[in-house]
């Protein structure tokens, strides 16, 4: 059984293919990131949520993890994403910090935080 930071790591580094990071979540898993008021609930709306996200920003990938807390459950990490906007050109650099529980194997939740004041800049049409 994997434990939370192996999910949050596969999951970050399959960020590129919706199918395989939503495959993680559990049945009723949460993805959210309330800054944004982004919520998905269940691997079919992660799915949506992350082939979004890649539309938006095609060469959004995770980088630089730095874990905080590890437990077999529960990890805490910030990791990075420097990638440019469709729509604008513009760099979308951005720091997450995410807080992931886990239970049987599966990621239950997965709490995102992030600087919304940079995110407007980077997809805000001049």
């Amino acid at each position: 059984m994997k434990s939370a930071l192996e999910l949050l790591k596969s999951y970050l580094d399959n960020i590129q293919d919706p199918a395989v990071a939503a495959a993680s979540f559990a049945e009723d898993g949460i993805l959210e990131l309330p800054t944004v008021q982004a919520r998905a609930v269940g691997p079919a709306q992660i799915q949506g949520l992350v082939a979004g996200i890649l539309t938006r920003v095609p060469g959004f990938r995770f980088k630089d993890l730095r874990v905080w807390i590890d437990t077999p459950e529960k990890v805490f990490a910030e990791y990075s994403v420097e990638a440019v906007v469709a729509s604008t050109g513009k760099l979308y650099k951005q720091t997450y910090a995410g807080v992931l529980i886990a239970e049987n194997g599966r990621i239950q939740r997965l709490r995102e935080a992030l600087d919304t004041a940079a995110a407007v800049a980077a997809f805000k049409q001049d």
